[in-house]
């Protein structure tokens, strides 16, 4: 409380005028007695009282005032230190996101482009391995070709040789050599017709064209075709090895582009977290900024607020403090006191006496306010501290008055204060709900988009694993399918190759049954070399013996034999023609099922490869969920912790507004009612009796 110095002296008069009048005692008789202490020495020891406190005010305002000055100073600096940190923080982070973007880009587009050129060099497996199995049937064909044809020049020249060469002709060899002989493109017409009238033999029996030159010419067919297939088994083998170097080298780019595409995919989560994470720390930067800059304006202004306020205190104190010093020096001066002596009453004497019966006025008070404290459930002590003074015997009714008037405003202010809350309250829960029910919200919908992220990257990863499995169980079906055919191939091959050999033997044979049991049906090889030894004509023989009947031929048995050859031969017909069907459906079967597995695996690849980009873009979309999940979560969590605050902070107000407001207004009313009948109590009021001493 700060009083001015022109009061002072106000204070003083009213405080002689006062002491001037003996304080009243609740007697029953209601007589009231003056003060038998000097009034003079009285207000000096007041007014010393009053210059003490003003002093012990001061000093424990000056520590107040340098405490709150060292923290203007030290929170200032650190606060100018923290926002300019702040400010290069906010003006760095935004090119760094921004470089961080484009890394991310660029990333992306390195993993698009690894991911082609991956497909592109699985692709390229692909085709090079269609391309090598259909070149390897077309060797397998042609090398099975050319060692037929090798094969059956090989048997003319050396029955040639023999001169056996009617016997060849018989042969399925013959058929094979006279369809090469007329195919060949490259042959003289000459020799082609030199070999075709020896494979066909219609001069007849007796024509044995030269087989010296017969002879040259296969020769010459053998040796082309061998070098053929010479050529032909190089360029294979030459094909064989382009194609290791083909799959070794893609293989090895796909091996380093797959861990390409995992270390950018790795990096781009990595990256895609950083710039979530370093855009929320931008926006956490700023809101802080702004809040560290406004908190500063508000601290300077404060601080220079409290400053210029301090310099008016510091002068009314010591205004204040001249002003006490100079009363108490005027009233405790020579002359002062020496009139005080012939004007003021002794210690003994009293200069009035007051007969006042108050008794009726402080009982009807205590009854009101009694009334309205029997009510109260809180804050009676305040009651009770006015009910106190006024039945004490030491306070006047002016202070009583004055503290019924400070009690009313309280309460007014007080209600005020409960209306401001109340609205407050009301306003921030509203708020506070509101905005839980949003986060509320969004935190489902994160946490559905995180399942629905989750379930989309383990379906994903099943998908490419059970494509990535059915290229590998499609790989190894080609590969067995590819061993297979070469092997049936292989069989078939020897099965025609022992067949035509059978059939030979087999038509050999019943030549030479045919020979003796049916000379008719008897084909005499083409050539025949008879030696003729001549013989002398020898003596008469003697008598001969008796020999033998004439020989019967086995007719019935030789003709079941020769139908059991034919039957083999025709058995051994069928069995080549279901072979060659049954090989060429098989290459046709195959062919078919490599384009199919070729296609598959060009489209399980490509699938592969869109399916890697969902997951990527999933897991980078389930990383950017969770982090705002975490972001909301524990938003919400403050959220909840505020609502929680609020309704600890008001649960209480919002529920006992009404009974407080109620009986407030009730303790208002009884205090006014109080004052109203303590007002009754001025001295115009009263009847004195009053005794006037005569000086003498």
């Amino acid at each position: 409380m700060v009083i001015v110095p022109s009061e002072i002296m106000k204070i003083a008069a009213v405080v002689a005028t006062v002491v001037a009048f003996p304080a009243v005692h609740g007697a029953e008789n209601g007589e009231v007695l003056a003060a038998k202490a000097n009034p003079i020495r009285k207000v000096v020891s007041m007014l010393q009282t009053m210059q003490k406190k003003v002093e012990a005010e001061g000093e424990k305002e000056k520590e107040l005032f340098e405490k709150f000055m060292c923290y203007c100073k030290n929170s200032g600096g650190d606060l100018a230190t923290s926002i300019a940190d702040a400010e290069t923080k906010v003006s760095e982070l935004p090119s760094q996101v921004e470089e961080a973007e484009g890394q991310l880009d660029q990333l992306k587009e390195d993993l698009k482009k690894a991911q082609t050129d991956r497909t592109a060099a699985k692709a390229a497996i692909a085709e090079a391995t269609a391309i090598r199995e259909k070149e390897a049937g077309e060797f397998a064909t042609l090398s099975t070709d050319i060692k037929t044809n090798i094969a059956a020049i090989g048997k003319a020249i050396t029955a040639i040789e023999k001169g056996a060469g009617g016997a060849f002709l018989q042969t399925q060899s013959a058929q094979v050599l006279r369809n090469l002989v007329e195919n060949d493109s490259k042959m003289l017409d000459v020799d082609r017709e030199d070999v075709t009238a020896f494979l066909s033999n219609d001069q007849g029996a007796d024509y044995a064209p030269a087989s010296g030159a017969i002879t040259g010419i296969l020769k010459q067919m053998q040796d082309t075709m061998t070098a053929s297939l010479g050529d032909a088994t190089a360029t294979e083998e030459e094909s064989i090895k382009t194609f290791d170097s083909l799959v070794a080298a893609k293989t090895k780019e796909i091996d380093a582009l797959t861990a390409s595409v995992e270390t950018k995919t790795s990096q781009i989560g990595e990256l895609g977290v950083q710039i979530v994470q370093m855009k929320e720390d931008l926006s956490d930067s700023g809101e802080s900024l702004l809040e560290d800059k406004k908190f500063l304006a508000d601290l300077e202004k404060n601080c220079a607020i409290k400053e210029k306020e301090w310099s008016i205190i510091c002068k009314t104190r010591s205004e204040e403090l001249l002003a006490l010093a100079d009363t108490i020096k005027i009233l405790n001066d020579d002359d002062a006191l020496e009139m005080f002596k012939k004007t003021l009453p002794g210690a003994s004497a009293s200069l009035m006496q007051v007969k006042v019966s108050t008794s009726s006025m402080r009982e009807q008070a205590l009854a009101v306010l009694q009334s309205a404290r029997g009510a109260k459930k809180d804050d009676r002590q305040r009651l009770d501290y006015i009910m106190l003074a006024i039945r004490g015997k030491k306070v006047g009714f002016e202070k009583v008055l004055k503290m019924i008037d400070n009690m009313v405003d309280l309460l007014g202010t007080e209600q005020l204060d409960d209306n401001d809350k109340k609205e407050y309250c009301e306003m921030q829960l509203d708020h506070a709900d509101d905005k839980k029910k949003g986060l509320e919200r969004d935190v489902s919908k994160l946490e559905a988009a995180i399942e629905e992220a989750k379930e989309s990257i383990t379906s994903l990863t099943g998908e490419i694993k059970a494509l990535s499995d059915g290229i590998a169980a499609l790989d190894k079906q080609v590969a067995e399918a590819t061993e297979q055919r070469k092997e049936e191939n292989s069989d078939y091959t020897t099965l025609i190759a022992n067949d035509a050999a059978a059939k030979d033997i087999l038509a050999f044979a019943k030549n030479r049954l045919n020979k003796f049991y049916n000379p008719k049906l008897y084909k005499p090889p083409a050539a025949s070399f008879v030696q003729v030894s001549s013989h002398k004509q020898l003596d008469a023989p003697p008598a001969a013996p008796e020999a033998p009947a004439a020989y019967e031929k086995k007719g019935e048995e030789s003709g079941g034999v020769i139908a059991m050859i034919d039957s083999l031969v025709k058995d051994l017909d069928t069995e080549m023609t279901e072979a060659e069907t049954e090989e060429k459906l098989a290459q046709e079967e195959y062919e078919e099922l490599m384009t199919d597995s070729a296609d598959k695996r060009a489209a399980d690849s490509k699938s592969i490869t869109v399916k890697e980009g969902e997951k990527a873009d999933t897991e980078t979309a389930l990383s950017d969920h969770t982090e705002n999940h975490k972001s909301s979560s524990k938003e919400l969590m403050a959220t909840l912790e505020y609502i929680q605050s609020l309704h600890a902070e008001c649960d209480w107000l919002l529920k006992f507004f009404d009974m407080r407001k109620e009986a407030r207004a009730g303790e208002i009313d009884s205090l006014k009612k109080a004052k109203a009948v303590l007002s009754g109590a001025d001295f115009s009021l009263v009847q004195t009796k009053a005794k006037k001493f005569l000086r003498h």
